[in-house]
């Protein structure tokens, strides 16, 4: 049975980059790490790894060894952690990393039932940059993304489903006149946006109005929670995600503005560090989050 506890050795310093990384995450000594690594390359008789002066680099006979044994190896963690969570009481932490905003309105309020089971979770935020350095250090099980993540270094399903809306104060509206706005139109008003890139701007432009927009923010804030305020103050329409709007929608602060089509619907999903899911808490913090967000939805 060796050799699995080689493999797994190596496919965790594969995908780490680093000795060093690998053995914390395995919770295993370096020199037991290295050890493992000299056995394979032993048993398979070529290198697989070259060592540098910061971590390791594959060689390509590393690369087809990943290729060959990745998916199921991660199927036999996944499936032991898997009944261990089934049959004992689960119990450490689990970090948690995505958008401020739909960690706020849609994953926190679903964590109660999980704490009062005796699991801890550390959350942290961020831009997509922030999450995805998160997930491939280590430094989080679990992430919640907007963009669909690379399948062959981490693990990932389908989560949530948001639609762009464009909505500003009532008085704002009003100007429209009940009609069909149009990219004219919202270029001569003040738009608010997340970034100055006009995140979430830029691909509702693009998908209802088939053009870029053609403006500068007026005031742009990392948080959609603070661009809604500022809507609802009447400084300019913006574009939200519709979970995040629909209160606002439905007392009347903001107000959809029309369009010839809605706007895009985003899928949103949830990935995880796959060496993370040799622990049982985060398949069943995976498992119950996929479920809890499908049953909402």
């Amino acid at each position: 049975m060796n050799h699995l506890l080689y493999l797994r050795t190596f496919l965790e310093t594969y995908r780490a980059g680093s000795l060093t990384r690998a053995a914390e995450r395995l919770g295993i000594t370096q020199p037991a790490a290295s050890g493992h690594l000299s056995a394979l390359e032993t048993m398979l008789g070529k290198p697989l790894f070259l060592r540098q002066a910061r971590g390791v680099k594959p060689t390509p006979a590393a690369d087809d060894l990943a290729r060959s044994i990745a998916a199921n190896l991660d199927g036999i963690e996944a499936t032991m952690s898997a009944a261990r969570a089934r049959s004992s009481q689960l119990t450490g932490t689990v970090h948690l990393v995505g958008p401020a905003e739909y960690l706020s309105a849609q994953i926190a309020p679903a964590l109660a039932p999980l704490t009062a089971e005796g699991l801890r979770f550390r959350i942290q935020t961020g831009n997509r940059e922030r999450i995805y350095a998160a997930l491939e250090d280590g430094q989080a099980d679990l992430a919640v993304t907007a963009s669909k993540p690379d399948g062959q270094q981490f693990g990932f399903a389908k989560l949530d489903t948001e639609r762009l809306v464009l909505v500003a104060a009532p008085e704002i509206v009003a100007r429209a006149k009940a009609r069909i706005v149009t990219a004219d139109f919202l270029c001569g008003l003040p738009c608010i946006a997340y970034d100055e890139t006009l995140s979430l701007v830029r691909p509702f432009f693009d998908h209802v109005l088939g053009k870029a927009p053609d403006m500068q923010a007026v005031a742009t804030a990392p948080d959609l929670r603070i661009l809604i305020g500022m809507a609802e103050a009447g400084t300019g329409w913006t574009v939200l995600p519709d979970y995040l709007c629909a209160d606002a929608l439905a007392a009347g602060r903001l107000v959809e503005l029309r369009t010839a089509k809605p706007g895009p619907d985003n899928a949103l999903y949830l990935a995880w560090n796959k060496s993370a899911l040799r622990h049982p808490r985060v398949v069943h913090v995976r498992d119950f989050l996929l479920q809890s967000v499908s049953e909402a939805g």
